[in-house]
């Protein structure tokens, strides 16, 4: 069984259970996601293809923090083995060693079971070509399901993303080739500039399969993702990648929330997946718990637990990654845009 058909087969389970996830705060952009639960995990659709994705993904940051990469290995596939199918990575992630490490992990078979993520940093047709090339020999495969555009983070970055000899066209012969097969960006810094590649997709006639950012408590409150761009994706179809789900952390600086409460907000969103950076088996043992303990929120539930989380979210310092340079790793490593 090659690995379509599994994860075709996880969409056709016939003991599985189908719950309508109802989201009550995006106005008139209101969706309903389609899941399925086996074994414990929650599965839902890749935006709106029929392709089942877990509702919880595997940070591809995290993999790389352990110094024996025997332990890497061991967290990717004990992840994979209960459930968890979608793998984030990241051509710059730990200098390619993130990659490196889930390709050796996702041998012996692994590989047909997930779903797998990169994303590059080129801006020039040259440059993400190359680094694209290099993620497939890094992740020791030849093609990877899902390949996105790091780090859309300045008003520009779209511009040079469709720009003639841009980004754009790399992907698009990547996909021609066999070597992509759905196209996606990501950005944390601010909706605005989500919504501007949004714009400009539309311009070019183009339409993107996923769009990766923050979504957690705290983002509610403050330059708000959830608010602003995620009904713009749920219209068009678009698969919602929800990423920081804990805000890297500091969401239990602000206090008044728990890590399990953090992970079940993002996944009453109409997201398609929650990213959660993994470095432990305690982690991964963590989101799977949400998964398992999720059950849809009530408007009056989500607004009882955003009152806790507002009064430290207005400010944005607890989501850094928006309001300072600590996350901008292109920012600081401007040989990658190429």
């Amino acid at each position: 069984m090659n690995r379509r058909e599994v994860l075709a087969g996880m969409a056709g389970l016939a003991v599985a259970a189908r719950i309508p996830v109802e989201t009550r705060s995006f106005g008139e952009a209101r969706a309903s996601v389609d899941t399925t639960t086996e074994g414990g995990m929650i599965y839902r659709n890749f935006g709106k293809t029929n392709e089942k994705i877990s509702a919880i993904g595997l940070g591809g940051f995290h993999i790389g923090f352990q110094s024996d990469p025997q332990e890497s290995i061991r967290i990717i596939r004990f992840a994979i083995d209960h459930g968890i199918t979608f793998m984030d990575n990241c051509w710059d992630y730990n200098g390619g060693e993130s990659e490196r490490r889930m390709g050796q992990a996702l041998r012996d078979g692994y590989r047909q079971k997930v779903f797998l993520m990169t994303k590059y940093d080129g801006r020039t047709k040259q440059a993400a070509a190359k680094q694209i090339d290099e993620s497939l020999q890094r992740l020791q495969t030849d093609c990877i399901d899902l390949i996105q555009y790091h780090e859309n983070i300045r008003l520009e970055d779209p511009d040079r993303y469709f720009a003639e000899g841009g980004a754009h066209e790399a992907v698009l012969a990547a996909k021609q080739s066999g070597k992509v097969r759905y196209i996606g960006f990501t950005g944390h810094k601010d909706p605005l500039v989500h919504l501007r590649m949004l714009d400009e997709a539309t311009t070019h006639d183009f339409h993107f399969d996923a769009c990766q950012m923050p979504l957690n408590v705290l983002d509610a409150h403050f330059r708000s993702f959830m608010h602003q761009v995620v009904p713009r994706l749920v219209e068009q179809g678009i698969a919602v990648l929800g990423m920081k789900p804990l805000a890297e952390g500091h969401v239990l600086d602000a206090g008044g929330v728990t890590p399990i409460e953090c992970l079940h907000y993002a996944l009453n969103l109409p997201t398609s997946v929650v990213i959660n950076g993994c470095d432990s088996i305690e982690r991964v043992n963590q989101a799977l718990e949400a998964a398992q303990t999720f059950k849809p929120m009530t408007p009056e539930q989500t607004a009882v637990l955003l009152a806790k989380t507002r009064t430290a979210a207005l400010s944005g310092r607890y989501e850094p990654f928006k309001t300072t340079e600590q996350f901008d790793a292109t920012a600081r490593n401007p040989q990658w845009l190429g």
